[in-house]
């Protein structure tokens, strides 16, 4: 079923992602992986097919200091479950980092078309068209905007999806967005969180919000977050 952990916030992510993917280990996966963002902006990852277990061991003597990151636990569907194939996905520049749940039916028309553009891939997965598309429209038509762009990303995407993204020009934030495959938020003193489920949430929070499908969420250092819906209009602000 695949996992998605997030966060942004005063403490080091690293520690909060791997617990939080052990937490969703009972969804099922077979390979996992994490970003973090250095203080300059720089993403370290780890991936690995595999355990979490695996994923921990490798990350001891990984370069992963840092107070925003994203991190999944993958059921292969599109690529076999090995370490290219395991999320997170970056763009061309690898300044962005993306995860997700769920299939982009339309993959390969967008793969076709990316590589059209100049784009090279580096995995079999059918995810990795985000992180691209969210390139382009990050150093195009919503540059500067985090929710412009994943606005604009998923306009492209045919299927279902839970989407996280990381952007080392945005070090502090998070965007967010689901469509048919479930993903929830929370706002505590220490920063701000995203998760598949309440499961990794409940050792910092019992308060969640549960978005809804349409909805894009940007989640910030200082805890906030911002929910916008389908239509572009802010519908909570927890």
């Amino acid at each position: 079923m695949c996992g998605i952990v997030g966060y942004t916030g005063r403490g080091q992510a690293a520690e909060f992602l791997l617990s939080g993917l052990a937490a969703l280990e009972y969804r099922g996966y077979d390979s996992a992986g994490i970003d973090v963002m250095a203080s300059d902006g720089e993403l370290h990852g780890v991936k690995c097919a595999g355990r979490v277990a695996t994923l921990v061991e490798r990350c001891r003597t990984a370069n992963l200091t840092g107070t925003t990151g994203i991190a999944h636990t993958r059921w292969a569907t599109h690529g076999a479950p090995t370490d290219r194939n395991a999320h997170p996905h970056l763009d061309c520049d690898g300044r962005i980092a993306i995860v997700h749940n769920g299939i982009i039916e339309n993959f390969e028309e967008l793969r076709r078309s990316l590589r059209a553009e100049g784009h090279e891939f580096k995995s079999e997965t059918d995810s990795e068209v985000i992180a691209h598309l969210f390139g382009d429209a990050w150093n195009g038509p919503a540059k500067g905007d985090m929710v412009g762009a994943l606005r604009n990303t998923v306009a492209r995407l045919e299927g279902s999806w839970a989407i996280a993204v990381i952007c080392s020009d945005a070090p502090d934030q998070i965007v967010v967005t689901r469509c048919g495959s479930p993903l929830v938020v929370a706002s505590t003193e220490d920063g701000a969180y995203a998760a598949s489920d309440v499961i990794p949430l409940s050792s910092v929070t019992d308060h969640v919000v549960q978005l809804e499908d349409g909805d894009i969420a940007l989640l910030e250092k200082d805890g906030g977050i911002t929910v916008y819906d389908a239509s572009g209009g802010e519908v909570t602000e927890p």
